[in-house]
């Protein structure tokens, strides 16, 4: 496949619609989870121009920043602590609307606005957590989450231990 994405515009459905195949084409036949985490950071980031889009890996006992788009991020995160940690702790997908109205969120950088947090399961273990930051309010919604969690499934070898 090129590396080339076609960016598709309309409904967010049709966006992620044209997005996710593409992606799927992209890490297919590719082992190397750093290779396709950045590849998968980088599309979604062309495609919706969210404010930073990337990867946390747990790694000895934290989330350790992996692959992602955007300005320079924070590098470890406990388990339990802002909203990656929260949904590593709950082994679920966090939708947070306001960030400033999470307890305990970790503001990496002052403009991220909302966010979105899918954890990576990989034979039924979190081994890490998509992250998705907006610097808009409300931006994430119950259709990111299908989506979003539908493109993590896809994720070839991300157990990167």
């Amino acid at each position: 496949m090129s590396e080339d994405l076609k960016i598709a515009s309309g409904a967010k459905s049709e966006q992620y619609a044209s997005l996710l195949p593409q992606i799927r084409a992209l890490i297919e036949g590719e082992s190397d989870a750093v290779s396709n985490l950045a590849n998968i950071a980088a599309a979604l980031k062309e495609q919706f121009g969210w404010f930073w889009v990337g990867f946390y890996m747990v790694k000895n006992g934290e989330l350790v920043v992996g692959p992602f788009q955007g300005p320079v991020a924070c590098t470890r995160i406990r388990k339990g602590k802002g909203v990656c940690g929260a949904s590593w702790q709950e082994a679920r997908t966090l939708i947070v609307p306001d960030v400033e109205a999470f307890p305990g969120h970790i503001a990496c950088s002052s403009l991220s606005r909302s966010e979105i947090v899918v954890p990576i399961f990989h034979q039924g273990e979190i081994v890490g957590v998509l992250d998705v930051d907006s610097a808009e309010l409300n931006t994430f919604d119950e259709e990111d989450q299908r989506w979003l969690e539908e493109l993590v499934k896809a994720i070839p070898g991300v157990n990167v231990r």
